[in-house]
């Protein structure tokens, strides 16, 4: 069955919501996960550290950089995913609903491939 990763994406690293909206977005984040669970179609959850934790690393004809923060400087950035398998688009773009609904934050859908991307000529 295939499989797509749905991301959540913040706008910038804006302050936390207040107490009672992060309590419902976490109910709601939650049920939406055990909703994944209960229909098979869960595989991987994670939520990631603030943009700022990251760690650049570049290797490059056998010299290594690294670098702190992220590698796009964007203001949106990446602040959770999940795995998940579905029959099809239409299946993880609803998935995906129901996740944007609960965490009220944008869910773009990315479907993983089967293997290797092939070579271009």
């Amino acid at each position: 069955m295939p499989q797509y990763m749905l991301s959540v994406w913040l706008d910038g690293d804006p302050t936390p919501p207040p107490p009672e909206q992060m309590e419902q977005m976490i109910a709601g984040v939650a049920a939406h996960q055990e909703e994944l669970k209960a229909a098979g179609a869960w595989v991987f959850f994670g939520t990631l550290a603030p943009p700022g934790s990251a760690t650049v690393v570049l290797a490059d004809e056998g010299a290594v950089s690294m670098t702190d923060g992220p590698y796009a400087e964007a203001k949106e950035q990446i602040s959770g995913f999940t795995i998940i398998e579905a029959a099809d688009l239409d299946e993880a773009l609803e998935w995906a609903r129901k996740g944007s609904e609960a965490c009220t934050w944008p869910v773009e859908v990315r479907p993983l491939l089967d293997g290797p991307p092939e070579p271009s000529d």
